[in-house]
């Protein structure tokens, strides 16, 4: 089964993912964090997440890159947290350049899921405050959302959270 999970900055979607979590059977459950500690802010983000997932029987696995070559053990429940994140480490990689990005992340997703029996995903609405940006970050802004679109037509569930509330889209 696969979830995708998304929201804006501060929605509740990790929350949310991580109780939708805990409602799996018991067994595996793999927390697969994607954020490089570039600076405190993320440095703080990161304590929070710990600290939100603390005695919820996680395994937290540190991805800074492809997920594609991780030991993820068959059968086990997958928190992937987050795609934005993913895809920054593998974006701004020098050795990823002339790469279909989007086809890419995606297909490393898919692959994670056949090896999982639950997958949730939490991913990034970055694209509804108007603004434009320079031409790398809207480069990267066009491949989110292309990731975003491929793995939300390949979910079981869509759900996006707004406000801390969960709204079905699919």
């Amino acid at each position: 089964m696969m979830y995708l999970v998304i929201g804006g900055s501060g929605s509740g979607k990790s929350a949310y993912a991580e109780k939708r979590m805990m409602e799996e059977p018991d067994g595996s459950r793999i927390y697969l964090a994607t954020m490089r500690p570039w600076d405190e802010e993320c440095g703080e983000k990161i304590r929070r997440h710990r600290q939100m997932r603390e005695g919820k029987g996680f395994l937290t696995v540190e991805c800074y890159g492809r997920p594609r070559d991780l030991p993820i053990p068959r059968g086990s429940s997958v928190l992937l947290e987050c795609v934005g994140n993913l895809l920054t480490n593998v974006f701004f990689d020098q050795n990823s350049n002339g790469t279909d990005m989007a086809q890419m992340i995606t297909d490393d997703i898919l692959d994670l899921q056949n090896r999982t029996r639950t997958l949730m995903i939490v991913t990034n609405d970055i694209f509804s405050d108007g603004l434009f940006y320079g031409v790398e970050t809207e480069a990267y802004r066009a491949v989110l959302g292309q990731v975003n679109k491929n793995l939300a037509r390949a979910a079981d569930h869509v759900i996006e959270v707004v406000y801390g509330i969960p709204v079905n889209i699919k």
